[in-house]
C-alpha cells in the first residue's frame, strides 16, 4: 500500500522541491491563506447566525434556569468539540458554571453501547438513561450525515429536549431533520474550516447564554 500523501493539503511538499527557502515561503503563504479563509468564514457565519444565536441562547438560558442540563455529542473531531463545549459550560473562564455533559467522555459507556447495541445508538441510549424533559441536546457533524447524531435528535425530541445541531457543507441530513429545533449550517467544503467556525459558533452561543442567565439573575 502506498503511503498516504499530504498533497491535498500542501501540494508543494510532495513536489520535487529542493529549495528550502522557497518551501518555507510556500508554507507561510499557505498558512496565511488558510488563516484568512478561516477568519472570513467565521465572521460571515457569525453575522448570518446572529439573530438565531440570540434565540437559541435565550431558550437554552431559560432551560438552565429551570434546572435543565446540556448534553453534547459528535464523532471524531466533532467529539472533541462536543467535549470542549461541555467543559466551557461547566468550567467557564468567567460567569456562571452551568450543568453540561459530553456523551463522548465516558469510554466504557461509549464502547459498551457500540459493542452491545450498535454505534448508531451510542448517543440516543445515553439520552434515554440520563436526560429528562427540559434538558438540551447539542449534536455536531461536519457532514451533517452522522446517523448516531441524527438518531439522538429524534430521541431528544421524543423526551422533550431542546435540540440544536451544528453541521457543515450544505447541512446534509441534519438540515432536513424534523427533530431539530435549531440547525446551524457552516457553508464550507473544508472540514478544517467548518470545525474552526463551529468552535467560534459554540463560543458565541456560550457568551450569549451567559448574558441571558446574568440578565435574569439581576432582575
Amino acid at each position: 500500500m502506498a503511503p498516504e500523501t499530504t498533497d491535498f493539503l500542501y501540494p508543494f511538499i510532495e513536489a520535487d522541491e529542493r529549495d528550502a527557502t522557497a518551501l518555507i515561503v510556500d508554507l507561510a503563504a499557505s498558512a496565511e491563506a488558510k488563516a484568512s479563509q478561516s477568519k472570513r468564514l467565521r465572521a460571515s457565519t457569525l453575522k448570518r447566525f446572529s439573530t438565531q444565536l440570540d434565540e437559541i441562547a435565550a431558550e437554552m438560558a431559560q432551560r438552565f434556569l429551570d434546572g435543565g442540563r446540556l448534553f453534547t455529542f459528535g464523532n471524531g473531531g466533532s467529539a472533541t468539540d462536543a467535549a470542549s463545549f461541555a467543559a466551557l459550560f461547566t468550567s467557564p473562564p468567567s460567569g456562571r458554571a452551568l450543568p453540561a455533559r459530553s456523551l463522548v467522555a465516558d469510554e466504557a459507556t461509549l464502547t459498551a453501547l457500540g459493542n452491545d447495541v450498535g454505534f448508531e445508538l451510542v448517543f440516543s441510549r445515553q439520552l434515554i438513561a440520563h436526560s429528562r424533559p427540559g434538558d438540551i441536546a447539542m449534536g455536531l457533524s461536519t457532514s451533517g450525515n452522522s446517523d448516531n447524531v441524527i438518531r439522538a435528535f429524534g430521541e431528544g425530541r421524543r423526551r422533550g429536549l431542546l435540540t440544536v445541531g451544528l453541521a457543515g457543507y450544505e447541512g446534509g441530513e441534519m438540515a432536513a431533520c424534523g427533530d431539530l429545533d435549531h440547525c446551524l449550517v457552516v457553508n464550507s467544503d473544508s472540514v478544517h474550516r467548518i470545525q474552526e467556525t463551529q468552535d467560534a459558533v459554540g463560543l458565541a452561543l456560550w457568551e450569549r447564554v451567559q448574558q441571558c442567565v446574568d440578565g435574569e439573575r439581576t432582575r
